[in-house]
């Protein structure tokens, strides 16, 4: 049971003019539900309070963990388990086993930080996007703003929009 949300679309197809509707809109007080940008915008996350992400310390945590699994993993298996002496080496040869601790460190990294950033991301196999409009992939610039519950602002969200340069401003409801 999904429930559909109505949202407010400005759309504009110039990077500079879409940040000056976003500080206009901020600064005013308006909640931004999200901006859409066919490449990345510098300083959009600052304008719209986006904190930092966790996934750099989650990797370190999954290399960590896999490091330590891969120690233990060799330390048991050559030292307690099965023992043996092959030409005089030693038992616990911890040299030897760098490589190997390394490959783990990158592959528990690596498959951790995808798992973590699909889970965050609410990402899925067979999840149907959301699409606003088609032309936000190719050249253009949208603002959304959840108007769910408060349809009343409908026209002062609108009048803000046109007033920063938006070309369209239209209700969508997904």
């Amino acid at each position: 049971m999904s429930t559909t949300k109505k949202y407010l679309v400005g759309m504009f197809d110039d990077d500079h003019t879409l940040l000056l509707a976003v500080n206009a809109a901020t600064e005013s007080g308006h909640k931004i539900d999200n901006v859409y940008s066919p490449f990345p915008l510098h300083g959009i996350n600052e304008q719209l309070g986006i904190t930092k992400t966790k996934i750099p310390t989650a990797g370190f945590i999954f290399g960590l963990t896999g490091m330590i699994f891969a120690f233990s993993l060799m330390a048991f298996a050559s030292s307690v388990n099965y023992p043996t002496n092959f030409g005089g080496k030693p038992v616990f040869a911890l040299p030897a086993w760098i490589p190997i601790m390394f490959e783990f460190t990158v592959l528990f990294s690596g498959v951790g930080m995808v798992s973590s950033f699909y889970y965050l991301c609410n990402l899925y196999p067979g999840k149907q996007p959301k699409i606003i409009d088609p032309r936000l992939s190719d050249h253009m610039f949208a603002i959304t703003i959840d108007i769910t519950e408060d349809a009343s602002k409908v026209s002062e969200y609108t009048d803000l929009f046109k007033g920063k340069g938006a070309l369209e401003v239209f209700e969508k409801e997904i």
